[in-house]
């Protein structure tokens, strides 16, 4: 069985530059009933921070899902895929409010997808601590 493990701090280059290219993902957060919603969005990566970033209205579901998670944060995985490559990062989502995170996760977003966002200001960030990264890029 072949192994496509990555280390989310220092990933392939090629793994690295598929996150890197324009690609729409999806977040998966648990429901309080323990099943998965899963989500189109927007996601940055930052592997020298080990963390993914998804940038999102503070009243959306998936915030709600996080949030529910309490102080240890929500276990989650964002993933993309485009022909036979693919993506997958794991770890723990915490919501962050500050203005300088969501800022520094609205700059991302820009570069990664050549737009800025609407100014929004119940804009939060999800931040994802990286634990696992798997994939072929």
């Amino acid at each position: 069985m072949a192994t496509h493990t990555q280390d989310p701090g220092a990933p392939d280059p090629s793994y690295l530059t598929f996150w890197r290219e324009r690609h729409l993902c999806t977040l998966t957060t648990p429901r309080p009933d323990g099943s998965p919603h899963v989500v189109p969005v927007g996601v940055t990566y930052d592997p020298e921070a080990r963390l993914a970033r998804v940038i999102t209205n503070g009243s959306s579901s998936k915030v709600a899902h996080v949030r529910a998670a309490g102080a240890e944060g929500a276990r989650v995985a964002v993933c993309q895929v485009d022909g036979r490559r693919w993506a997958t990062l794991e770890g723990r989502a915490f919501v962050r409010t500050d203005p300088e995170r969501v800022a520094e996760a609205v700059r991302r977003y820009a570069e990664r997808y050549e737009r800025t966002p609407a100014p929004n200001p119940a804009r939060v960030v999800i931040e994802i601590e990286l634990t696992r990264a798997m994939g072929q890029g």
